[in-house]
């Protein structure tokens, strides 16, 4: 007995020894590390569920390759897709998509750490600033409340959304396929992910089928306006109600360009498109509910009303555009961000101004900001052009359609004109970077692989040289 005792006490220790040492393994480790191997981990396991074969509809294994593209695409809540998901996908397929999508449109620490509130176990100070890298919280204080927030708010807007998605599909689908139909397109758009399950209404057609619907389309606006936001937003938007001045920089910074961004947008598709084989055959109401859609869309839910195929060049430019700015900071979109598009402009109207430094709503922005945003913009931009001149060399597409599947990969967006379905190894391992990249976001990359310098303790000599 006494022997029992003994040899339980050793175990105990033993795996109290091996508990510890898990711990202090990943304290050692930034949490931006965690936040880019936690999204791999997350794509791998999402990957082993795709290639089984009660995913599919044929019942048989997916290839890895095709697998794995998926999943990247949905927990980089992107869209792309080498498969139409309603008909690749059985109804488990196309389940593990939507979670993928849930957990990569809210961060999949916000989610382990409202978990873990529910358990009642005690959240640390290293859980705190993972939560704040998720969801680019300002400061660690106050983050889980936020998170708590964060969840109940995203759950909020997702079952109105799908309440009145349903005004539509429950009549066209029926009770049971109209609910699952609208459940799946409220996460998705709000998530802005841009995958749909509407392939009986034709492969590929996205939401052609209901582009004269305007409940549906200005729904699917609202989801993927208010996923864009961020969470610090709503936040700010939540204690300060509509008292303008009493917002942060931060949130008037977002509302603005993302008011600017969609009404600019819609007013040249409205244009560009008026008398195109796109919008031929709608009424002149129905093209301005279509405008308004392809501007906020590519901003980077994906969903598509009409067929990109048949859009103008000017147009498909636009997009691209819109692509690469993207939502919010601590949104579900991806993309450069509103704040990032704001700070270059407003630089370069400082400079053309001679001002000393660059001033919003009143305010000075920080140096660092503007080295941060013009890092950003440099990034994003040769990695698209290269990302394209690639792809267009190894699989022979246009640059054109390869410049604007890139900036769908790398903006998370999803929009496509037929890269993604026709692409080869190598082009697919390529956009599966860029989506990549573009979730878990360029500077995060970047300090995970660098390792952090120590202070600067001297300054090289300043020397002026020509720019321009």
């Amino acid at each position: 007995m006494v022997i029992d005792e003994y040899e339980s006490g050793e175990k105990q220790k033993f795996t109290e020894k091996i508990k510890n040492s898990i711990k202090r393994f990943f304290h050692k480790i930034p949490p931006v590390k965690v936040l880019v191997f936690g999204y791999m981990f997350i794509i791998l396991c999402g990957t082993l569920f795709l290639m089984l074969p009660v995913s599919s509809k044929s019942g048989e294994s997916t290839a890895f390759i095709n697998s794995l593209f998926t999943a990247c695409s949905a927990t980089c809540v992107t869209g792309l897709t080498v498969f139409d998901t309603f008909t690749h996908w059985t109804v488990f397929g196309q389940l593990v998509i939507l979670c993928l999508i849930q957990i990569g449109g809210l961060g999949f620490m916000s989610l382990a750490i409202v978990i873990v509130t529910f358990t009642g176990k005690r959240i640390g100070y290293g859980q705190r600033v993972l939560m704040r890298e998720s969801i680019s919280a300002p400061q660690v204080g106050g983050v889980v409340r936020m998170a708590r927030f964060v969840i109940s708010s995203v759950l909020l807007f997702e079952l109105l959304g799908a309440a009145l998605l349903s005004i539509t599909f429950i009549p066209n689908a029926g009770f049971k396929s109209g609910i699952y139909y609208s459940i799946y397109h409220s996460v998705s758009a709000f998530c802005n992910a841009g995958f749909d399950v509407l392939g009986k209404y034709g492969k590929g057609s996205s939401l052609v089928h209901f582009n004269n619907n305007p409940i549906l389309l200005l729904t699917i606006c609202a989801l993927i306006i208010f996923g864009g936001f961020g969470f610090y937003v709503w936040n700010d938007v939540r204690e300060n109600r509509l008292h303008w001045r009493h917002y942060k920089l931060h949130s008037k910074i977002v509302l603005t360009t993302t008011a600017f961004l969609i009404v600019s947008g819609t007013f040249m598709f409205f244009v560009l498109e008026y008398n195109s084989k796109a919008f031929q055959p709608l009424s002149f109401g129905e093209k301005i509910l279509n405008s308004f859609f392809m501007s906020v869309t590519p901003r980077t839910a994906g969903f598509a009303s009409i067929d990109m195929l048949k859009a103008t060049e000017p147009s498909l430019f636009i997009t691209m555009a819109l692509m690469l700015v993207g939502g919010s900071p601590g949104s579900t979109a991806g993309g450069i961000k509103t704040t990032t598009a704001a700070v270059f402009a407003a630089n370069t109207l400082s400079i053309s101004k001679r001002n000393s430094s660059v001033k919003l709503f009143r305010r000075r922005i920080d140096d660092v900001v503007l080295k941060s945003a013009a890092a950003i913009v440099f990034i994003y931009i040769v990695l698209t052009a290269a990302s394209a001149t690639i792809i267009s060399a190894v699989d022979g597409f246009p640059i054109l359609e390869s410049l604007f599947e890139a900036a769908s990969a790398i903006g998370t967006v999803g929009l496509t004109i037929g890269v993604s379905e026709n692409a080869g190894v190598i082009t697919k391992v390529i956009l599966m970077f860029l989506m990549y990249f573009g979730r878990v976001g360029c500077l995060t990359i970047l300090y995970a692989i660098r390792k952090k310098s120590g202070p600067e303790l001297s300054r090289l000599p300043l020397e002026k040289i020509a720019v321009g």
